[in-house]
């Protein structure tokens, strides 16, 4: 295997480990917010928190770059792919599926994770997918510094 790849091995393990966590943090706010609003307003305002946490999970620990006000600014973007593919897998699977709101967000989550992985790896690591593509491709962007620090 090479370099390469044992590195991409390691972002996919390290993104699900996060991953876990952030889906842990999200499950807990949904959770306690639950009984005191309406579930969706409830899912969306755990949503936003979960994803700044995972901004900063995912930008030190997964892909090991900085983090910048610009990857800080786009992460959201990618993840309005995931926010609509998990509110629409939330709103089918409690209203046609009749299927309990306290564990809905949970499986709609999976089904996003794919999308997110490969977005957040767009914005965080740019020009991932064409290292990945040709491997002789230029520098590993975690290796050099961003622009601006948060």
């Amino acid at each position: 295997m090479t370099e390469q790849r044992r590195r991409q091995w390691g972002q996919v393990i390290r993104f699900a480990l996060v991953g876990g966590v952030n889906t842990g943090t999200f499950f807990v706010i949904y959770l306690l917010l639950h009984p005191w609003m309406p579930y969706f307003l409830a899912y969306t305002l755990a949503f936003v928190l979960s994803m700044i946490g995972s901004f900063f999970m995912n930008t030190y620990f997964t892909y090991r770059t900085r983090p910048t006000w610009k990857k800080f600014l786009l992460f959201p973007l990618t993840n309005v792919t995931n926010y609509v593919i998990q509110s629409a897998g939330l709103y089918a699977l409690v209203a046609w599926a009749g299927l309990d709101s306290r564990i809905a967000p949970l499986v709609a989550a999976v089904v996003a994770i794919p999308f997110t992985f490969l977005l957040s790896r767009k914005i965080l690591v740019p020009g991932a997918a064409a290292r990945a593509a040709d491997p002789e491709a230029g520098q590993d962007p975690a290796a050099v510094g961003g622009a601006s620090r948060l």
